[in-house]
């Protein structure tokens, strides 16, 4: 049987949760990824709310594999300004004062790891945020230290966060996403050193933030074999001619043909699913291919609809066998 593939609820937040799986049951999927805060109330503590979900999810035939806390997530190591009160729900921005923020975020992805939990869900996605992601450029010229503090900062604040996951049988994957304190492969190295190889830390893999950076999205796979916990399933496009708004984007919005890569519908862009699949095989991957839709240009049912379509038909199960040992005489 091939991997599951699950829709992922965040860029459907308009939506109510019932009607995200009735279009994504029309839509082919198998079930859903479902996105923090929008469809999930993690302050929740009474069982039958829940039980409500579940039972929405078997109406609907959704498989729950993942939960994501992607925008709470961004708020625990972050430099916190004013962008972070239109992603953060009003609990966690509180009066703003940054170290705040960072406690109620920390203390959010706690309760989101026992709604994990409640859920039967063993994996949760979501970011990091990063102190030191303003140095990128190095210029003014930045000091080796202050790339540790940074790491260090990452480490003391997620440590605590982790240590609870793993009491709880819980992982949590980031996704490497420029912005976060991981964000390519070395990064992603220097993340987990800082955690002494923390067993409940790991990543959502998603190619599409490492192709036009020029990072080895491949090679991610077979470099964190045991490391990756979930996959999303996004395309994007890079230019093969210079562009007015170059890497760094130039401040103009996702989806401006100005800018020399975008975000496409899986199976538009020039990432090389193929041999993201034959990676996945190789490393033995049986979890969710979930579909992270961000394609500015086009209708987002439609690109829904295409891309379950296109990941069903690529997605295969390795053999059980080499092909030449039908060769050996008995």
């Amino acid at each position: 049987m091939a991997r599951l593939v699950t829709l992922y609820s965040l860029q459907w937040g308009d939506l109510s949760l019932e009607t995200v799986c009735e279009k994504a049951k029309s839509f082919g999927y198998d079930g859903i990824e479902i996105g923090l805060p929008d469809h999930l109330d993690v302050r929740q503590t009474d069982p039958a709310y829940y039980k409500g979900i579940k039972d929405l999810l078997t109406k609907y035939g959704m498989e729950l594999r993942t939960i994501s806390t992607h925008l709470v997530g961004q708020a625990v190591c972050d430099n916190i300004d004013g962008r972070h009160k239109a992603i953060l729900p009003d609990h966690i921005w509180g009066d703003g004062d940054p170290e705040g923020v960072r406690r109620r975020a920390s203390e959010e992805l706690i309760r989101t790891a026992h709604a994990a939990k409640a859920l039967g869900v063993h994996t949760v996605v979501g970011f990091t945020g990063s102190s030191i992601w303003q140095y990128l450029y190095s210029f003014p010229p930045v000091s080796g230290a202050m790339i540790e503090k940074g790491f260090q900062d990452f480490a003391r604040r997620f440590t605590p966060i982790l240590d609870e996951y793993q009491k709880l049988g819980i992982r949590y994957a980031l996704e490497v996403h420029p912005t976060e304190i991981a964000f390519d492969t070395v990064t992603a190295r220097r993340a987990l050193d800082a955690l002494n190889n923390h067993p409940a830390f790991g990543f959502n893999y998603d190619p599409s933030h490492f192709g036009y950076q020029g990072v080895d999205y491949v090679g991610f796979i077979y470099e964190f074999a045991d490391r990756i916990f979930h996959v999303h399933m996004k395309d994007v496009y890079w230019s093969d001619t210079p562009k007015p708004a170059g890497v760094f984007g130039g401040y103009v919005t996702f989806g401006d043909p100005r800018r020399f890569w975008n975000f496409r519908s899986v199976g538009r862009g020039k990432i090389n699913f193929e041999e993201i699949i034959r990676a996945l095989n190789h490393i033995g991957y049986q979890g969710p291919l979930s579909i992270e839709w961000e394609d500015s240009a086009m209708d987002r049912e439609h690109g829904a609809r295409e891309s379950c379509e296109f990941t069903k038909r690529i997605d295969f199960q390795p053999s059980a066998h080499a092909f030449d040992s039908v060769f050996e005489k008995k």
